[in-house]
């Protein structure tokens, strides 16, 4: 269905920002700005997946398998 564009650092990088924004946004208080912190969800997504929209548009990838 989608064609694999991210490496395995790439992957693991965007897993572990997404998980630090949903934890960070678990743990503040309720602010104004606080549902940005759910933005983390982009990132994780792509790395789950393995794809990223962006790259696909630009034709780049980090994965070995180009």
């Amino acid at each position: 269905m989608f064609n694999s564009n991210l490496g395995d650092i790439d992957r693991i990088g965007r897993i572990l920002l997404g998980a630090a924004m949903l934890i960070t946004y678990a743990m503040t208080a309720p602010g104004p700005f606080r549902w940005l912190l759910l933005l983390g969800l982009l990132p994780m997504a792509s790395g789950l997946l393995g794809t990223c929209p962006i790259y696909s548009r630009l034709n780049h990838s980090t994965s070995e398998a180009d």
